[in-house]
């Protein structure tokens, strides 16, 4: 019993203990990896690696490669069919070539060209003229575009009537009137002249084509107020420097006068 336990109490010791017993092995594998073997290991490599530690296929990289190979076959395949359509398409080109040389040089052997036959003139036949005196006379004596005095007349009545007709509806229209009409602006001495006597001064003077329209008053300043004043004028009849002499003749009430606004009708 004790000898038992003295032999479980070593392999435990050892079981405890951190010792690499194959490092041989692995420095040996290293050693060919950096010299320059790639790909898989090689017999020798895979000897020295235990049993159990031994590298398994790489069947992933296989089937890669596997794949790789077979697309490159399957383009391979691909540029042969086209250059195979290529080759095809060439010779079509090149018989098509040959026989337009062919045609080209059968049409360069014929001759230059057949000329054409002359076209026979054609001649006219002449009229005859077929001279009648008698005809020519009668023709003489028939005027078929001659004018007749009464029909002349008839025409020459009828034009000075519709004139005399035209002008009698010309004279009943009436005239179109230029007409003008002002807006007039009537400044007094002061706040003290009479407004409504002013206005009445404006008011009276009356001439052939004046027509005085509405009025106000507008406050000035200073308790001043002008006279704003509309009238309608004839421009042949009445002008403007003519009108403001006569309104600026009552000037005991009247101090100036302007034209606000002038517009045509």
């Amino acid at each position: 019993m004790p000898k038992k336990s003295t032999k479980m109490s070593g392999l435990q010791c050892l079981a405890s203990e951190n010792i690499w017993f194959d490092k041989p092995l692995y420095d040996e594998a290293e050693k060919c990896f950096y010299e320059g073997a790639n790909g898989p290991p090689s017999k020798a490599k895979t000897a020295l690696l235990p049993k159990g530690r031994q590298q398994r296929p790489r069947n992933r990289n296989s089937s890669s490669h596997a794949g790789g190979d077979q697309e490159l076959v399957t383009r391979m395949k691909s540029m042969e069919l086209e250059n195979h359509t290529l080759h095809k398409v060439v010779a079509e080109m090149r018989a098509a070539l040959q026989t337009l040389e062919n045609r080209v040089a059968t049409l360069e052997k014929s001759p230059a060209g057949v000329p054409s036959a002359k076209a026979a003139p054609v001649q006219a036949t002449p009229v005859k003229q077929v001279q009648n005196g008698d005809d020519e006379d009668e023709d003489d004596d028939m005027d078929l575009f001659g004018s007749d005095d009464e029909d002349d007349e008839e025409a020459e009545r009828l034009k000075q009537e519709r004139l005399d007709a035209y002008a009698a509806k010309k004279s009943k229209k009436p005239a179109l009137i230029a007409k003008s009409s002002l807006l007039l602006d009537v400044k007094p001495w002061d706040d003290e002249t009479d407004m409504a006597k002013l206005e009445e001064c404006v008011r009276s003077v009356q001439m052939e084509g004046l027509l005085w329209g509405a009025s106000k008053l507008v406050p000035v300043g200073y308790g001043i107020k002008k006279l704003q004043i509309t009238c309608v004028i004839e421009d042949d009849k009445v002008g403007t420097d003519m009108l403001e002499e006569e309104i600026t003749k009552f000037e005991d009430f009247i101090q100036s006068i302007d034209v606000a606004a002038f517009n045509k009708i």
